[in-house]
């Protein structure tokens, strides 16, 4: 990563609890998106009580928010300096020319892979949520098998999609293939053979919320559908919302209500 995480939380007076590291999304920056999603705000309760600020810190006093940067990586196909996790041709068709997607894919895997590490020094893994937006969690969720050991209190997804899908589909319908050992392949450097295997019980066991509206019209929310029943086919339980609207953000009030639910099930 170019940069350090922006990092906001604890609130005064609580202490350190929970890890949340989302990461952000393709041409975008880490604060950038850590404001607007701090913008979002839930429903306000049936019965009033006094928690009258419904923004995301305000709910989650005791969470230390972290959220990276991507690097800055040359766009083959716009010729441009970006913003991105890895360069990618077509975000419609995330399954087009992923030769080019490939080697930053790999690298930001082991950023955040490095940073996890960070953040279990102040709390354990059972209290560490990974997630992001789009491309952001394209990467989490890739971040998430080559690293094979699950354990998250859960991962949140939010207008995405899995990266190298194809391959995972096609390995997927040969017979007597450790499915698990084969995703964790898909996202680690030839360095990394002395790669422990996967706990498959701890990677079906991570809770996985993903959320996508049907007016997305960056990623269609076709390519969060098949994320989806991939990962169904892998065992895992996911739970999946999607919206009439919300374009290419998180659906508000019920989408922000459901990410709140989510997390305050998985708070252990």
């Amino acid at each position: 990563m170019s940069a350090s995480p922006y990092t906001t939380g604890p609130s005064a007076g609580h202490a350190h609890t929970h890890t949340i590291i989302l990461l952000h999304g393709r041409d975008s920056q880490a604060q950038e998106f850590a404001s607007e999603l701090f913008e979002s705000e839930a429903s306000a309760p049936e019965k009033p009580g006094p928690e009258s600020d419904r923004t995301l810190p305000a709910l989650f006093p005791s969470v230390r928010w972290v959220f990276p940067q991507a690097t800055t990586i040359h766009s083959e196909r716009f010729d441009v300096e970006m913003s991105q996790w890895f360069d990618m041709w077509s975000v419609e068709n995330a399954q087009e020319r992923i030769e080019l997607q490939v080697p930053g894919l790999l690298f930001s895997i082991a950023s955040i892979r490095a940073l996890i590490k960070e953040e279990e020094l102040l709390v354990p893994r059972k209290r560490i949520f990974l997630g992001g937006i789009s491309q952001g969690f394209a990467t989490a969720i890739a971040t998430f098998f080559a690293d094979g050991s699950g354990g998250f209190a859960g991962l949140c997804g939010f207008c995405s999609w899995l990266p190298l899908a194809d391959k995972a589909a096609l390995n997927m319908a040969k017979e007597g293939l450790d499915q698990h050992r084969h995703m964790q392949r898909l996202y680690v450097t030839d360095d990394d053979e002395q790669q422990e295997s996967p706990s498959q019980a701890q990677l079906i066991s991570t809770p996985i919320l993903l959320e996508h509206c049907q007016d997305d019209e960056v990623v269609p929310i076709g390519n969060g559908a098949r994320m989806r029943d991939l990962l169904g086919r892998l065992g895992i339980s996911v739970e999946w919302h999607d919206y009439e609207d919300g374009g290419h953000w998180i659906n508000e009030p019920q989408g922000v209500d459901y990410f709140v639910r989510f997390l305050r099930e998985n708070l252990h």
